[in-house]
């Protein structure tokens, strides 16, 4: 690859990360009404956590690989990574995590599926980053779903 390519990758695979927290930061700060807030606050809160413990657990007992990507091809990262096998990928995690918030406090489709194809993108970037295989953005997006049933409790009395 030539540095064009690993300077777009780089962007794509670490930096739309920072766009898509601004969407979510937007959204809440100005697409979700003041009163309910708090309704949300905690609600994404424990859904982040229950995500993020879910992944460490499936992570703890199951990887599909030892090593990362670029490791078995020995060569460089083209995107920052933890010093881990890699399965779940916490980018994809992460933001999965932060469109499905924006989703179900907001509702708004443009937005929500802006942050969709951020998404996807950022999970296609990890993975010509080598520092993910598909499998473990797969992963991190199917696992960013098991914290909606916080979205879901309650949903009558907003």
């Amino acid at each position: 690859m030539n540095d064009m390519e690993d300077v777009a990758i780089r962007l794509v695979a670490d930096w739309l990360m920072f766009a898509i927290g601004g969407l979510a930061l937007y959204s809440f700060a100005f697409l979700v009404p003041r009163k309910q807030w708090w309704y949300w606050a905690w609600r994404i809160v424990l859904a982040g956590l229950t995500c993020y413990a879910v992944a460490r657990l499936i992570g703890h007992f199951w990887q599909p690989a030892e090593m990362r990507p670029f490791e078995l091809l020995g060569v460089e990262p083209g995107a920052a990574y933890l010093p881990n096998p890699g399965f779940p990928s916490d980018h994809a995690l992460f933001a999965m995590f932060l469109t499905l918030a924006v989703w179900y406090a907001t509702h708004s489709k443009a937005i929500a599926a802006t942050m969709l194809v951020l998404t996807l993108l950022v999970c296609v970037g990890r993975v010509l980053a080598l520092v993910h295989s598909p499998l473990d953005v797969i992963g991190g997006v199917v696992i960013a779903f098991s914290g909606i049933f916080w979205y879901y409790y309650g949903r009558d009395r907003q």
